[in-house]
């Protein structure tokens, strides 16, 4: 019967160890007994991006990027764009099942209930420039609302971290809209809470003075798909950033403030910006094959293709190909789509880029099908940061329920000098 260790054996001292192995990983403190001298702080792991160092253990997403595969607590987002919607994903996202209808309807009326704010919350977003970046104000916004619920302090009880995680679900998308009026000029409109989740934040971003304005259905739908495939991704940049904040048990606006900003990044949430801007670039069909051969020969960068995690293609970006022309149906073909689709021919084809990986990810479609329906490339990071509230605040929860948690607190490899004696000025 094989031992579930690893046998280290230290070529520099000649000294063998034996370290424990579960789920296929060792605990990088086992590294710490491996030492030249018995003074020595001891062995660590060195790993700059985190590309191999797992900080949690989590039930929440799971991902297989060789074989393109994303399940949000064991259910493939395939079957959940196709049969389920944004509101009912989130409560599986955040307690592990889906709901029954009792279920559904009490979580579906709390956060349909909890969409206003404040009014001095609006004050505070009127007060921003007239040309500021709608990410910018919601992250600020996000994190002035800890002081309008002090209890969210109390992350030690069940009740009240509920609570926050029912008002910043409701709350985010009347955060989004407000940020996306202000920049436009025009006046806040108040939620509706007669329509569904995604239908009012269209309402809210999109009416006027018109007494029968109606939310068009295809785009609700296509824009609550969008939100589901964005729920949660595993451990990447802005769900690390809410964790490594929440473990400090600070209180989750503060930490969703800090996640946020991670993902206002263009490697992280700007990354269908830079697929927008590259295709305007690009300008026109026949310029894609010179383009190509500027991504082989290092002179151009080839935005939307490929990913740090999935190596055979990205099921989210199938998914949001298909919605795409529901979308364009309504609001007519969007003329970058043949610059698109033509590059993604040529990287599907083309042996340069099948060996290195490159195929579109959920980036090159989405921001495609964002500017199609009205959204200026600046909302692109606010349209991700609403989807990704469930997964911060789920993160979140499952981080201060396990007790193996600790603050988080990486080593560093100190290269600096030595110690030195202090220089007078006069002596320098």
């Amino acid at each position: 019967m094989t031992k579930e260790t690893l046998t280290i054996t230290d070529n520099r001292t000649g000294q063998t160890y034996e370290v424990p192995v579960a789920h296929d990983t060792i605990n990088a403190m086992d590294l710490r007994q491996i030492k030249v001298n018995e003074g020595d702080f001891g062995m660590m792991s060195y790993d700059p991006g985190f590309k191999n160092t797992a900080s949690t253990k989590s039930t929440i997403t799971f991902i297989d990027g060789g074989k393109g595969i994303l399940r949000y607590r064991g259910y493939p987002i395939e079957q959940l764009a196709e049969k389920s919607n944004f509101i009912e994903t989130a409560y599986l996202t955040m307690f592990g099942e889906l709901p029954t209808q009792a279920q559904y309807d009490e979580w579906e009326h709390d956060i349909r209930h909890h969409t206003f704010v404040h009014e001095n919350i609006k004050q505070l977003m009127e007060a921003f420039r007239y040309d500021a970046h709608p990410m910018s104000m919601f992250i600020s916004t996000v994190a002035a609302l800890s002081t309008y619920y002090p209890e969210a302090r109390n992350i030690d009880d069940p009740q009240a971290r509920m609570k926050q995680v029912i008002r910043l679900i409701g709350k985010v998308p009347t955060i989004a809209a407000f940020s996306y009026r202000h920049t436009r000029g025009l006046p806040y409109v108040y939620p509706n809470n007669d329509l569904g989740y995604t239908e009012n934040f269209l309402y809210m971003l999109d009416k006027m003075g018109q007494t029968d304005y109606e939310v068009n259905a295809v785009l609700a739908r296509a824009l609550d798909v969008l939100f589901m495939l964005h729920i949660d991704h595993e451990q990447n940049c802005g769900t690390a950033t809410m964790r490594v904040i929440g473990s400090s048990h600070s209180d989750p606006y503060s930490s969703m403030a800090g996640a946020a900003a991670a993902l206002f990044g263009p490697l992280h949430g700007g990354a269908n910006e830079a697929v927008l801007r590259m295709l305007t670039e690009i300008g026109d069909v026949k310029n894609v094959p010179e383009f190509m051969e500027g991504v082989k020969n290092r002179e151009r960068l080839l935005m939307g293709f490929g990913h740090r995690v999935y190596k055979n293609f990205d099921p989210r970006a199938k998914i949001i190909k298909n919605i795409a022309d529901e979308v364009f149906e309504v609001t007519g073909r969007n003329p970058l789509l043949d610059i698109a689709l033509e590059l993604e021919r040529i990287a599907l084809e083309d042996d340069f880029f099948v060996q290195r990986n490159l195929y579109p990810n959920v980036d090159f479609y989405s921001g495609i099908i964002y500017q199609a329906m009205g959204f200026p490339v600046a909302m692109f990071p606010v349209l991700f940061a609403i989807p990704r509230t469930v997964g911060w605040l789920a993160q979140w929860q499952e981080l201060l329920a396990d007790k193996t948690q600790k603050i988080a607190r990486p080593r560093q490899i100190f290269l600096g000098e030595d110690t030195r004696d202090f220089v007078a000025m006069a002596d320098r």
